[in-house]
């Protein structure tokens, strides 16, 4: 199975109330999974981080049977640290990613991760919303 998990941070203030959601589907676009979380105050970056990071965990206690999986964020800054194009030079955040770093280090599919326009998050997006409106 393919999986497209896609990702969302947001933040009200930076730092300011936030939350993040995550979305999974499957190969044939049918959502399997939906996370919304409250975070109480973190940056915007922190919370693209902090749902990447449940997105990562929640394949590395699911992976068996995937054979791939996509990873989608509005998050330029998220992905292009993750593929190693920008530095992580901020000291909240070289924690999370180093967090990544190492359940990357334990899922066996493999793993690809995408820049995708705002509107193309939809789901993640209004997750991460709901998150930081009901904050649960």
């Amino acid at each position: 199975m393919i999986l497209s998990v896609y990702t969302d941070g947001g933040s009200r203030g930076n730092p300011g109330i936030s939350g993040f959601g995550v979305a999974i589907y499957n190969e044939n676009k049918e959502v399997i999974t939906k996370i919304s979380k409250f975070l109480g105050v973190k940056t915007n970056n922190e919370a693209e981080y902090l749902g990447m990071i449940e997105a990562l965990t929640w394949v590395c206690n699911h992976q068996s049977g995937i054979s791939q999986v996509n990873f989608y964020s509005d998050s330029q800054l998220l992905v292009r640290q993750i593929l190693g194009k920008y530095k992580v030079k901020a000291k909240n955040i070289k924690p999370l990613h180093q967090t990544i770093i190492s359940l990357l280090s334990q899922i066996t599919p493999p793993c690809h991760f995408h820049e995708v326009l705002r509107q193309s998050n939809q789901l993640a997006d209004e997750l991460a919303n709901q998150a930081m409106d009901q904050k649960q």
